[in-house]
């Protein structure tokens, strides 16, 4: 976890809206995804990577979201863990029962929080 951590704030001091660096790793985590997704019968040797990379960007917003300091209201922070727990749960079913339907939700979910982050509809 200290890695993505630790990416996030070197990307984070050359970005100098945040919420433009999270759309941004989203994204890049979504993509990962839809990589392995799309060639899921030829080559899946980048499942494992795109999954640890999804789940150590949301263990940051999950920490983030769960500090008592988090500026956001206490609803949304809610909202957030819970899409952060599903994440969770839907990694470990992946691992569990690798499935390429199963990766539609984690896609889709960085990618409207992704857009809402942007500010598009």
């Amino acid at each position: 976890m200290h890695s993505a951590a630790k990416a996030y704030g070197q990307v984070a001091q050359q970005i100098a809206n945040p919420r433009e660096l999270e759309a941004r790793l989203l994204l890049k985590a979504a993509a990962r995804l839809q990589h392995v997704r799309e060639d899921w019968e030829k080559d899946r040797s980048d499942l494992s990577d795109a999954l640890l990379y999804n789940r150590k960007l949301w263990t940051v917003f999950l920490t983030s979201v769960t500090s008592p300091d988090h500026a956001l209201p206490a609803a949304v922070r809610q909202n957030v863990a819970n899409l952060g727990l599903f994440v969770m749960n839907q990694t470990i079913e992946m691992v569990r029962e690798p499935r390429p339907e199963a990766l539609a939700p984690l896609i889709n979910i960085n990618r409207e929080i992704a857009a809402g982050l942007l500010g598009q509809p």
